[in-house]
């Protein structure tokens, strides 16, 4: 399974991933390969885009309508107005308005400020940000894709056997701490991206899937979404309210036994719950399957919480490679 085709398929900005890998592993590369694989704007969606860069004034020259989803990648010193949004005087779109329809990525996640990570969990929820200052207020559209890319430690070779890492335990657990615990409730993948070794460096691999490939196999399960939410105010699985989700569209006999003992152990939260179904409905739009079954389930569990209880997910030799320019 591809993690990027993953987040593009659920749609919205309700995905995020979280990479917790060593330096060089690809985990920028993978992150600039994700607005290649999301649809094409509809009319609409581009009209939204294209308002919020032209009140910014990033509109690109001789570009009067944005048609593509926007890729906006803020370094981990940008302030929180230039992140939220605001300013002095009248209000500007941020970073996550800039987003809107696209993705937003943030490299060294940790090394940002922690109230700027915080302040992202009101736009990831509402998917929409407010910003207030005493010349007036301003509501902007904030529906990104989240993707964050962490080192396991100050200096990234935490993980690595033999890689020579001095820090303490206290400054890891301090570094990887600065994701809080609500922001990472509101993560629904999260992957661990393995060093690349010489020899898969300089290999040619020509099972490698190109960019087009995947973003063929997105839009085919996104129309399986779109079909099966026909007739609904929703048109993919992450706009879907977890209300609806339980109850309107059931799921394989048995699928959610595994979850439920997750929510009783208190290892998943009831958002967690809901975010574990769109990842599930996902996973079997992405397979082709009418419904979720145990084994989408079990799937969408170990992406959201690891190895707790059960059995990684199956991947096939060089699945966590790194792809080349063009490829996804």
């Amino acid at each position: 399974m591809s993690y990027r085709g993953l987040c593009a398929v659920r749609g919205r900005y309700a995905l995020y991933l979280h990479h917790c890998a060593s330096p060089g592993a690809g985990k920028t590369m993978l992150a600039e390969r994700l607005p290649a694989l999301l649809p094409p704007l509809t009319r609409s969606e581009a009209l939204e885009v294209t308002a919020v860069h032209s009140v910014a004034g990033l509109l690109p020259p001789g570009r009067p309508l944005i048609a593509g989803p926007p890729y906006c990648a803020p370094h981990h010193s940008t302030t929180m107005p230039a992140i939220v949004g605001g300013g002095s005087g009248l209000p500007r779109p941020g970073a996550v308005s800039l987003a809107h329809r696209g993705v937003l990525f943030l490299d060294e996640a940790p090394e940002f400020p922690v109230r700027v990570l915080d302040a992202l969990r009101q736009p990831l929820e509402s998917g929409e940000v407010v910003i207030a200052r005493s010349a007036g207020s301003l509501r902007l559209p904030a529906r990104f894709l989240l993707c964050l890319a962490a080192n396991p430690c100050p200096c990234g070779r935490h993980s690595l056997r033999g890689g020579g890492c001095e820090c303490t335990s206290v400054m890891v657990n301090r570094y990887q701490g600065r994701l809080s615990g609500p922001l990472l409730d509101r993560v629904d993948l999260q992957v661990q991206v393995a060093p690349v070794t010489r020899a898969e460096l300089m290999e040619h691999d020509s099972t490698a899937e190109t960019t087009a490939t995947v973003a063929a196999r997105v839009q085919e399960a996104r129309n399986r979404a779109a079909a099966r939410l026909a007739g609904t105010p929703w048109r993919t699985n992450a706009e879907v309210p977890g209300h609806h989700l339980r109850t309107r569209w059931e799921l394989a006999p048995g699928a959610l036994t595994e979850a439920a003992s997750q929510l009783e152990r208190g290892l998943l939260t009831a958002r967690g719950l809901d975010r574990v179904l769109r990842v599930a409905w996902t996973v079997a739009d992405l397979a082709g399957r009418q419904r979720p079954d145990q084994r989408d389930l079990r799937t969408a569990l170990v992406l959201r919480t690891g190895d707790q209880g059960f059995p990684p997910v199956g991947r096939t030799p060089g699945s966590h490679r790194s792809a080349g320019p063009g490829r996804a």
